[in-house]
């Protein structure tokens, strides 16, 4: 591939996640001595990645060129695109900029980190942020979460127009439909590059409005006959926490809210405004026993089948304050994540048998994306008209897709960039290519340790998780390196040692013949003694039981 010469005229565009990959959503965009970052997302773990709790973006290429950063522009407020917030500012001190209800979660998260000098700023969609060389414009848009805005970059080299999360709805909840006229004027003038989100390009047709969700909800109320309904939601879209809630009081039941995250955001979404509800419709969870079961809705976290959401702790009656009981009606309005259809099936069938009428997305319209399915694509891409452009926020086969869709549309394949996370992309008004790569990657974070767990920690989890561990104690003498005590061993994961006397009695043996060969032979460094047992040990637990458990040797010397 030939590459450009370095040119500092050019703008580069670079993923440090969002790409091959659902979630993490980071884009860099570099123009001259100023760099701006859209969004910084966090990404839960795959299977692999055991104990580990979250994954955020390597932003190695950030702090080397910390003094370039001029603010990180927040699209809207879900996890996979604000979470890895709190990580990233401990690093690099620079402003924060988005609408009023994304900063008010964003302030909730840092509270939490007790990160309390953020340089939180709330624009309004139209507003424009001029720095020297870019200026960044917010325009409104439609998401399953309020606030949710496309940007629009501004350099003299042309304008790079980012939808992030988006669909066309024509009859959102709020009223506030889709900036369509200020996108088009875009077009009009002319869009350099266009990065869409790919998440629904699988999808034919238009995504339907939210609001269809309501005639869905309106019927499983109506025919709920004096149940008790608990309904289970993402807590971040709040239009669908507002229908439940109209539905509520339309037919005369107060609604209590289970799970952390619910009850943080629905506070928020209260406080800014974007969430009407009188006072005397919300309840305590504590007091739900005060009401009959046709008094009440439940609305609760656990969509998902996450273990410890509060959804799966009442289906496996673990919850403190909600036992599910024969007759009640839960209703789970969302969709399975990629991935995670096991355990929402697992939440289901533990409601059933605990008597529950579960209602899900495969039997009732309780559910709508707020993503952009293949005709929406098509319409924004019609509407800006770019020069270039480059899917983002997908797996391999979405960018794949994507970029098959806009070649449908007429743009020439060479105009058309799939581009691996940490690629860069260097562009001027009459030109783009694929340049070079920047350091790039998943940090992960267990606990309070940022970046602590690589590869190394990961494989020997695996280890532990498949085969166990098997621990020697061997105390042995500094003056003359004869056996003082033992060997002991320990086994954890791999066997019972109580049940396994003549495996145990055999490991004890081999481990003996080695430490009286080393004697023979005077050898008392203890790497080597260590090394010898694992593996004369390793061979023989092989044998005797086809399994490759951790051998940890431990030598003590008085």
């Amino acid at each position: 591939m030939q590459l450009f010469k370095k040119n500092t005229n050019k703008v580069k565009i670079m993923a440090l996640g969002g790409l091959n990959e659902i979630g993490k959503n980071m884009t860099v965009i570099e123009y001259k001595d100023e760099i701006v970052v859209i969004d910084a997302g966090l990404s839960f773990p795959e299977d692999e990645m055991l104990g580990v709790d979250i994954v955020i973006p390597d932003i190695t290429y950030l702090l080397k060129n910390k003094d370039k950063v001029k603010g990180i522009f927040i699209t809207h407020g879900h996890e996979d695109h604000i979470g890895a917030l709190p990580y990233i500012l401990r690093k690099i001190d620079v402003p924060v900029y988005g609408t009023r209800f994304s900063i008010g979660l964003i302030e909730a998260k840092l509270k939490e980190h007790k990160l309390n000098n953020a340089k939180l700023n709330v624009v309004t969609p139209k507003q424009i942020i001029k720095l020297k060389n870019i200026s960044v414009e917010f325009i409104k848009n439609n998401h399953s979460i309020p606030g949710s805005c496309s940007l629009a970059i501004h350099t003299d080299q042309g304008v790079i127009f980012h939808t992030g999360d988006f669909k066309i709805d024509l009859t959102p909840i709020d009223g506030d439909v889709m900036d369509i006229h200020r996108i088009c004027e875009l077009g009009s003038s002319g869009v350099l590059l266009m990065l869409a989100d790919s998440t629904n390009v699988e999808k034919s047709g238009f995504t339907m409005s939210e609001r269809t969700v309501g005639a869905g909800l309106d019927d499983l109320f109506r025919k709920a006959n004096g149940s008790r309904i608990i309904i289970a939601t993402f807590a971040s879209n709040v239009h669908r926490l507002q229908q439940i809630i109209n539905m509520a009081v339309k037919f005369n039941r107060k609604v209590a809210i289970s799970g952390r995250s619910m009850v943080n955001v629905i506070g928020v979404a209260r406080e800014l405004g974007y969430l009407d509800m009188e006072d005397d419709t919300l309840i305590d969870l504590n007091d739900i026993s005060k009401y009959d079961d046709n008094e009440l809705v439940i609305i609760t976290t656990g969509t998902q089948g996450e273990p410890m959401s509060a959804l799966a702790r009442m289906s496996s009656s673990e919850h403190k304050k909600v036992e599910i009981k024969p007759g009640d009606l839960v209703i789970i309005s969302a969709h399975p994540i990629p991935g995670n259809e096991k355990l929402i099936s697992k939440v289901i069938n533990l409601l059933f048998e605990r008597g529950a009428r579960v209602v899900y997305n495969d039997i009732a319209d309780i559910h709508v994306s707020g993503h952009a399915s293949q005709e929406d694509l098509k319409l924004i891409n019609r509407m800006a008209k770019p020069k270039f452009f480059m899917p983002v926020h997908g797996e391999y086969r979405m960018l794949k897709r994507h970029a098959a869709l806009a070649n449908e549309l007429g743009m020439p394949e060479q105009n058309v960039f799939v581009m691996q996370t940490g690629q860069v992309l260097e562009l001027d008004r009459n030109s783009a290519r694929i340049t070079t790569t920047v350091p790039t990657g998943n940090v992960l974070v267990d606990g309070l340790g940022v970046g602590d767990v690589g590869n190394i920690v990961l494989r020997d989890r695996k280890h532990l998780s498949e085969d166990g561990l098997m621990i020697v104690v061997v105390t042995i003498s500094k003056e003359d390196g004869k056996v003082l005590a033992g060997p002991d061993i320990i086994s954890r994961g791999f066997v019972y040692v109580r049940e396994s006397e003549d495996l145990m009695d055999g490991a004890k043996n081999i481990i003996k013949d080695v430490l009286n060969e080393c004697e023979e032979k005077n050898i008392k460094e203890w790497a080597y003694l260590k090394n010898n047992i694992k593996e004369n040990l390793k061979e023989y637990l092989y044998t005797k039981t086809k399994r490759n458990p951790m051998i940890l040797p431990i030598i003590m010397e008085v």
